[in-house]
């Protein structure tokens, strides 16, 4: 039951207005923002609904950032690896002229001149830096160097030469999550890209009577391979078969020794775990020294880079060796063109899928932009239609209030 008082109205109208005014601005803080929902409690379920469809467009944006990103990255390193094989078509047919027997050993020296040149310039692009500064070639150590050139005196030269190309870089997979759980490797290894052929490593120290004596792990072509305590060579072997590294592993019927050989044109990474001695005490590697250049003196090791390649048809044409040219020197060069003709075509292909995932995430933002649209934008007719709607209330309770604000408590005593 309510007291009646001479303050009564003026109660009933301030807190009618005080209902308006908060309605009001209400709207127009929607009107304000494009938004529906200014608290939670405005509409608890949408306003669920629209926080995981932003979180989820936040992650979609980032899935369109990383595929452009890669993108962009394997543009660029197709286009140093298109420049380096039309400098290596060159040197394929430089070798051929020199492997025809028609040419005097002066103009073997004088195509040996320019086959140095063209050495220069792929080493220029195997140390290519992108756009962001990071080195295209050196894996994941992206300000390192990856080609190191040593220089000496070769026969026939008159100035110093390139004699050696060493890398530098690392075979650390880098990748871009492009999707939910999926992921594109960005890293483009240089001693795979300017590789010629399959390399194969012969140990000399017999095998058959090894054991590993402790759980440890070995590392082949950038693969973590685990082993466990009484695993003999047997076994060693057929784990590396079985870990997915390009590597094939094998025993020699004759020194007893274990046998590795790459399945494509690429150099042998091998590494023993932290502590561990197992290559090394298969006399695969040194020990306490890091990859690439650590196997052991003792190893027989064939099968060269590109710049080996280069190097040999260069020193083959300074001595006239019109043999060594028909033979292993333009195969190895053969191999060149071929590797980086598969290495164009996978960088092509994931090139390629970088598009496919960037169209999906792009049509997946626009249909979450959507979704979340609905849930949380205002609908403006509708909100403006309602804010006229109150505030022509809010005049006619100013007005009715002026009219009740001459009355006293007399009128209640009739």
């Amino acid at each position: 039951m309510r007291r009646i008082s001479t303050g009564i109205q003026h109660d009933d109208i301030q807190g009618a207005l005080r209902r308006q005014e908060s309605r009001v601005n209400g709207l127009n803080n929607q009107v304000s923002s494009q938004r529906k929902i200014q608290n939670l409690r405005d509409d608890p379920l949408a306003a669920g609904h629209s926080v995981r469809y932003q979180s989820f467009l936040a992650r979609l944006e980032r899935f369109d950032r990383n595929t452009k990103t890669v993108s962009d990255q394997f543009k660029i390193a197709e286009g140093y690896m298109n420049q380096s094989m039309q400098v290596l078509q060159r040197v394929r047919e430089l070798a051929v002229q020199g492997a025809n027997g028609t040419y005097t050993k002066d103009d073997m020296r004088n195509m040996a001149s320019e086959v140095d040149e063209l050495l220069k310039e792929l080493v220029d692009t195997g140390n290519a830096l992108g756009p962001d500064g990071n080195r295209v070639f050196a894996g994941t150590k992206s300000f390192t160097v990856p080609f190191e050139t040593v220089l000496g005196d070769v026969d026939g030269a008159g100035n110093p030469m390139i004699m050696q190309v060493r890398y530098n870089g690392n075979l650390d997979p880098k990748s871009l999550e492009v999707d939910e759980g999926s992921f594109i490797r960005s890293d483009n290894a240089g001693n795979r890209t300017f590789w010629a052929e399959r390399q194969s490593l012969f140990s000399e120290v017999d095998a058959t009577g090894f054991t590993v004596q402790t759980d440890t792990s070995i590392q082949v072509d950038g693969v973590d391979i685990p082993l466990a305590a009484g695993d003999n060579v047997y076994a060693i072997i057929s784990k590396i078969n079985d870990s997915g590294a390009a590597v094939k592993a094998t025993l020699d019927p004759v020194t007893n020794g274990l046998n590795l050989e790459t399945t494509d044109s690429r150099q042998l990474w091998l590494r023993d775990s932290e502590g561990g001695n197992v290559l090394s005490s298969l006399g695969l590697i040194k020990e306490g020294q890091r990859p690439p250049y650590n196997i052991a003196p003792s190893v027989r090791l064939s099968g060269g880079s590109m710049y080996d390649a280069v190097i040999a048809l260069r020193d083959s044409l300074l001595q006239g060796d019109q043999d060594a040219i028909s033979g292993r020197v333009l195969g190895s060069v053969d191999a060149s063109v071929s590797n980086l003709a598969d290495r164009l075509a996978g960088i092509g292909a994931r090139y390629e899928r970088a598009q496919a995932a960037m169209a999906k995430t792009e049509n997946q933002i626009l249909n979450v932009t959507a979704a979340e649209s609905r849930e949380g934008d205002l609908d403006f007719t509708k909100a403006i239609t309602d804010l006229k709607m109150l505030e022509y209330t809010q005049q006619a309770t100013l007005s009715t209030a002026g009219k009740l604000y001459s009355n006293t408590l007399l009128n209640y005593i009739k």
